[in-house]
């Protein structure tokens, strides 16, 4: 039943309650105001069971019609269920036909299957066969064919031998014709023999005299061998003796500044970067960068190295990440474009550019070695990388930074003053030999290898190399270094 009719018949009940107390409540003495008073109730009783049939008929008609409207919907969804088992009956069905169909479609597979088996050993049963008539063929065709040649041999043989035969007959004939010839030519010959012994003899004695001579040269011969070969190997560990010399003589001789920078200046190589983004809230997303470098090696590998301020990277905690990089090396009037970068595994702030031995070659630069010993003076020499700075500088050994050497400010001497050296600066052991780089204002780092860490290439697209990322990791690491250091 509809809420809202339950609502209506409820009121209803209510108002004839109401009703009813008031008529008990107000009586009066009065016998006409009880006669209207009864009256009244009366009609107000017959009315109200009026409207209370009139809402229950109501009521009932809409519940009929909710109840017809329910089974109608009921006889809808009986239906769509019968025709939902009559399409699930069907597909069972046809289910069962694809299964059948599918057992014998197996089984024929099945069967094919072993006809084909039986069929693979009747064809290799019938390889075999004909492999074995083909060689018996073969053997057949080889043995007529050598008979035929053996026959025909023969008859040749037998003819060769009838017309030797003939030969020797004649030969014969004419042999007793000369018999007697022979017999005077054989005295003649047993004379010679006898000669000719007398003078083999003779020979046999000149050749073991001949024998010996050559045994006696031979071991001459091998004795002069042995002492060119222990000759070659004086001269030869004379040469390696007088190397060692030469290069003990290099290492410990000191040079002067001025020759050390002189040479330096000779044989610099520029080193441009070019780097570009696009621009970013006004911001110019193009960096060039122009230093001079030298060339280094370790007796292995060769690079030019310098320090990563002088170049358009920068490390920090939020690195760029460039689109483009490119940059080459020159010296004179070669021109050698860069492929790579690479910084160092010691010190993120030494980049290394590897340049192959063709490369060095062609820029025609001096390549420096890495100091041996790089304590083996007390005064290093301090070259500027942008500036022209030079001097001698004493430098201190700190225990707790062993890759590094400290410079003495004090002892800085110039040729015009005292200087204080930057980063980038090279350091030059007193024999020339590059003993390493400033890291900082104050420590040198020294080069003892040239072991890589990240790495960075050149071009023009280089936006997969996430080079932001790859300068903040550096970064990180410079930033855990000794503050000393950094």
């Amino acid at each position: 039943m509809n809420r809202s009719i339950l609502i209506v018949i409820c009121d209803f009940l209510l108002i004839s309650m109401l009703a009813f107390s008031n008529v008990d409540s107000n009586k009066v003495p009065e016998q006409n105001a009880d006669r209207r008073a009864t009256v009244a109730s009366a009609t107000n009783q017959v009315e109200a069971r009026q409207d209370l049939g009139n809402v229950m008929r109501l009521a009932l008609d809409e519940e009929r019609k909710t109840r017809d409207a329910l089974m109608g919907e009921l006889a809808k969804t009986r239906g769509t269920l019968e025709q939902q088992q009559a399409l699930i009956s069907q597909h069972e069905q046809q289910t069962h036909a694809l299964q059948q169909q599918i057992q014998t479609r197996e089984q024929a597979a099945a069967e094919l299957a072993r006809e084909r088996e039986g069929l693979a050993r009747e064809l290799a049963g019938a390889q075999t066969n004909l492999a074995v008539l083909n060689e018996q063929l073969h053997a057949n065709t080889v043995q007529t064919v050598l008979t035929k040649e053996g026959l025909a041999a023969t008859e040749a043989e037998a003819k060769k031998q009838a017309d030797q035969a003939a030969a020797l007959k004649q030969q014969l004939a004419q042999l007793e014709k000369s018999n007697q010839v022979v017999q005077v030519e054989k005295q003649q010959l047993a004379t010679q023999l006898q000669v000719a012994q007398a003078e083999q003899h003779a020979a046999t004695e000149i050749a073991a005299n001949m024998r010996d001579q050559v045994k006696i040269e031979r071991e001459e011969k091998a004795r002069l061998a042995e002492g060119v070969k222990a000759l070659a190997d004086g001269v030869k560990a004379q040469a390696v003796q007088s190397g060692a010399l030469a290069k003990e003589i290099h290492e410990s001789r000191p040079l002067a500044a001025n020759t050390i920078f002189n040479e330096l200046v000779t044989n610099r190589v520029a080193a441009t970067f070019h780097t570009y983004r696009s621009a970013l809230l006004g911001i110019d997303g193009k960096r060039d960068r122009e230093t001079e470098t030298v060339l280094v090696t370790d007796g292995t590998n060769t690079f030019a190295l310098c320090h990563v301020e002088d170049t358009p990277l920068t490390l920090s905690s939020i690195g760029t990440d460039w689109q483009t990089l490119t940059g080459s090396l020159s010296h004179g009037a070669t021109l050698l474009p860069i492929h790579l970068l690479s910084f160092s595994a010691v010190d993120p702030r030494v980049v290394l550019i590897r340049v192959t031995d063709t490369e060095a070659r062609e820029l025609n630069s001096k390549v420096y070695h890495v100091s041996g010993d790089p304590f083996k003076f007390e005064n290093a020499v301090v070259i500027g990388a942008r500036e022209g700075y030079y001097g001698e500088s004493k430098f201190q050994i700190d225990l707790s930074t062993p890759s590094y050497v400290k410079m003495d400010h004090n002892s800085l001497k110039g040729l015009f003053g005292k200087f204080n050296p930057t980063h980038g600066d090279l350091v030059f052991s007193k024999n020339g030999d590059l003993l390493g780089i400033m890291a900082n204002n104050t420590y040198c780092l020294v080069l003892g290898n040239f072991t890589t860490t990240s790495m960075i290439q050149f071009g023009e697209d280089i936006r997969s190399e996430h080079t932001g990322m790859t300068l903040s990791e550096l970064y990180g690491r410079i930033m855990s270094m000794p503050f000393k250091l950094q």
